[in-house]
């Protein structure tokens, strides 16, 4: 049995380690081993429930296995790829009350919360977190690092690109491309092509 790191211990890290324990694989192919956060009192306020180690000096080893508990994509990609530059393998979570269709092509280090539709004929990248009661429409793309909070709709023939977050009930009308880098705040609803690393509000989408 593999040890299983959560790396981030914030709000989304809580929810993870939440979530791993529903897991078919958990305590059969692998255990949770703790948290690695540099802030070492991350979970001082909750009961320190579960271990934290710093980040700094971890030893990436062939034991362990990995998910992801950051939403920021900035965040992801700065230190996730230190890992991946070790060789750390990053399990895909798929949670057991998402429903997920067929010729799904994913990545590696994708989680997807509780209660998300994902339909048929779909690219999701890398590192790519879809959060709860999501719905992604046929033929559409999410490139790597991307993050979806929670009820976001992204319809058909939507492409995203890499390192891009939608907050909270995004919705983006079919064959929309979304810039890389690009936020898109909560409740955004999105009519037209998104430029890449800019930030859109409202309904209709305006850039900020």
């Amino acid at each position: 049995m593999k040890n299983l790191y959560i790396i981030g211990a914030g709000g989304f890290g809580r929810e993870v380690y939440t979530w791993l324990q529903s897991h078919p694989h958990y305590q059969k192919e692998w255990q949770i081993a703790g948290f690695l956060d540099d802030n070492l009192a991350a979970l001082q306020n909750f009961g320190d429930f579960a271990p934290v180690s710093a980040i700094q000096g971890h030893a990436v080893s062939a034991r362990n296995v990995y998910v992801c508990g950051l939403g920021l994509p900035v965040m992801k990609t700065k230190i996730l790829k230190n890992f991946l530059s070790a060789g750390a393998e990053f399990i895909n979570f798929i949670h057991a009350t998402a429903t997920i269709g067929s010729r799904i092509k994913m990545g590696q280090g994708v989680f997807i919360c509780p209660g998300v539709s994902i339909s048929t004929d779909i690219s999701i990248g890398d590192f790519v977190m879809i959060g709860p009661n999501s719905t992604i429409g046929h033929d559409a793309t999410i490139g790597d690092w991307t993050t979806l909070c929670a009820q976001c709709d992204v319809t058909g023939k939507v492409n995203i690109g890499n390192e891009v977050f939608l907050g909270s009930r995004v919705s983006i009308i079919p064959s929309i491309k979304v810039g890389s880098r690009s936020i898109l705040g909560a409740g955004a609803v999105v009519i037209s092509n998104v430029p890449e690393a800019v930030t859109m509000v409202g309904n209709p989408a305006r850039i900020l």
